[in-house]
């Protein structure tokens, strides 16, 4: 195995070298996986069939959900094949995949909490100026705007890890192509290209930050002048669970991103990788939908087998 890493591929070391943890591990993916994969494709069908949902709030919503679902199924199917079989390969052609889709989604899903936000702040704060700010016109350009954005950060970081030479034994201490760990393997120093992709990409995430920040200080604000009790209630359950989502995955990822680099990974490194790549797509429907009267009102209708008007 290492000989044809060090020419063709990486090993993937994973969760553990024990076959019955390993069992274990591809049997509580494949649950999240199943779970995630329902729940969001639950989320994108009622959103399209149900006329009711076809706001601006609910269209983003679509595509967050289709986001989960694409970023879920980067890592986690492999990631289950490699414990299943007990064979940690895969090709430099899969890790390269699976870097740029990695990335393009996770920026992709940054950009689109952005609007989200935004869309929340235009809604409370600017209720009637909202269906002239948030057309449809707008919101298909602001859709397009968030996977370009993404896929152009993928090729970015795709590009430039892997046209820096790679030494020794390919062996990457985690259960993906992970760009931290790759970038460990690099046996030249010069890591210039790199730093101005990695600037770039954190500038704009902080942007984003920023712009997510701004947007709820301004909700919150509007929100405690609300006179009615149920109407902050109200409020405060669309954007709570917006706020949750959007600074678990930020952290959770930036932590891991902007750390400095060590020589071994511990177990407890693998499990925090957890929090922002498998996570956070089960999670968003869950928290999205079980709040929402809304979405539950229109699951009733797909359980029940009604028809949608």
């Amino acid at each position: 195995m290492a000989n044809l890493t060090s020419v063709s591929g990486f090993l993937l070391m994973g969760f553990s070298a024990d076959r019955k943890l390993q069992i274990l591990h591809a049997l509580l993916f494949l649950v999240t996986y199943l779970l995630a994969l329902t729940s969001n494709l639950l989320i994108i069908t009622i959103t399209t069939l149900d006329h009711r949902l076809h706001s601006p709030m609910y269209y983003f919503l679509k595509h967050l959900s289709l986001l989960d679902l694409c970023f879920i199924s980067v890592t986690v199917p492999q990631s289950i094949a490699n414990s299943l079989m007990n064979n940690g390969y895969i090709s430099l052609g899969q890790c390269i995949l699976q870097v740029f889709f990695f990335i393009a989604l996770a920026s992709s899903e940054v950009a689109i909490l952005t609007v989200m936000s935004y869309d929340r702040y235009v809604a409370i704060c600017q209720p009637l100026q909202y269906e002239t700010i948030m057309d449809p016109c707008v919101c298909r350009h602001a859709v397009i705007a968030v996977w370009a954005a993404g896929g152009l950060s993928g090729l970015m970081h795709a590009a430039v890890n892997f046209s820096i030479p790679l030494c020794g034994e390919r062996v990457i201490h985690q259960f993906f192509c992970d760009v931290p760990q790759v970038l460990k393997l690099a046996c030249s120093y010069e890591f210039i290209n790199e730093i101005a992709v990695a600037a770039f990409t954190t500038s704009t995430a902080f942007i984003c930050l920023i712009s997510i920040v701004l947007s709820y200080i301004r909700i919150f604000s509007a929100v405690l002048r609300i006179p009615s009790a149920e109407g902050r209630t109200k409020v405060f359950s669309t954007c709570l669970p917006h706020l949750f989502v959007v600074t678990f995955f930020l952290s959770a990822a930036g932590f891991e991103f902007l750390r400095p680099p060590s020589e071994s990974q511990s177990a407890m490194d693998l499990m925090f990788s957890i929090f922002y790549t498998v996570i956070p797509p089960t999670l968003n429907p869950v928290i999205y939908s079980l709040r929402n009267e809304a979405m539950k009102a229109a699951l009733r209708k797909i359980l029940s087998k009604e028809e949608f008007p």
